[in-house]
């Protein structure tokens, strides 16, 4: 866990309050609108989780205050997503700190490739080594969202 003015950075994803998560990525990020919440579950079981915390998870007692997920196969690549600090918790330098707390985790230093998409905080990236990439490279397949 990383800590800072009675905030709290943690992986551990017992901390972790995926309504709030979910509630957020559903109705306010406009990479997820209308994500159904099974999808969400199942998105952060399988990832790196960095939960950002007003106050100690660990006592029982902390609020969620922001989110980021890392997808990574442990060795060649990651990729950073579902990044967010909620409105309330804006505007104190929080989303700088996660950012950084993530792309200094240990686990995540010899993936070759780390990869995100944005379309509103590309400055932010840039401060902790992403740079804008060849979007000629990239191709996607886009599916509705489907709980299974």
């Amino acid at each position: 866990m990383w800590a800072r003015d009675g905030f709290t950075i943690s992986t551990d994803p017992s901390h972790l309050d995926v309504d709030a998560i979910w509630r957020f990525l559903r109705d306010e990020a406009y990479w997820s609108t209308g994500i159904p919440r099974e999808i969400v579950e199942r998105a952060i079981s399988s990832s790196l989780n960095f939960g950002l915390f007003d106050g100690d998870p660990s006592t029982g007692r902390a609020t969620l205050a922001g989110f980021a997920r890392v997808v990574t196969d442990g060795a060649t690549f990651a990729w950073l997503c579902d990044v967010f600090v909620l409105p309330r918790y804006r505007s104190r330098g929080l989303g700088e700190w996660l950012v950084g707390t993530v792309a200094a985790h240990p686990d995540l230093q010899v993936q070759r490739m780390f990869v995100l998409a944005t379309r509103d905080a590309s400055g932010l990236y840039a401060k902790f080594g992403w740079e804008a990439a060849d979007p000629g490279r990239f191709m996607r397949i886009v599916r509705p969202y489907r709980a299974d």
